[in-house]
């Protein structure tokens, strides 16, 4: 027995184009970092988070099943790894990229 999975149909040309092109009002076309990049920065965001929440957390769950202080923890890792953090050395990281190219197209 096998399992056939819908495949969406692309909407009008028109609306691809328009998200595969970068906005009119953009004077640079917005990269992406690769995905290594990004799971640098995103192991970056947690792991200070993740050491600073065990480190405050330990003296009040000490007793608690560790399966219970790893939910507490990444209730309040998660987001604010999403929501705050990565954005934040995301940014920093493609004002890094972009200073780099106009020193590179500068020197050219």
């Amino acid at each position: 027995m096998s399992t056939q999975i819908p495949v969406a149909a692309p909407a009008d040309s028109a609306a691809v184009a328009a998200v595969a092109e970068p906005a009119p009002h953009s004077a640079h076309p917005v990269h992406l970092p690769s995905v290594h990049t990004r799971a640098v920065i995103t192991w970056l965001a947690i792991f200070p988070l993740v050491a600073i929440g065990m480190t405050i957390l330990a003296p009040i769950t000490e007793s608690w099943h560790p399966a219970l202080r790893a939910l507490v923890l990444t209730l309040v890792v998660v987001p604010t790894a999403v929501y705050l953090v990565v954005p934040k050395l995301l940014a920093g990281y493609g004002s890094l990229k972009r200073r780099q190219a106009r020193k590179a197209a500068a020197k050219a």
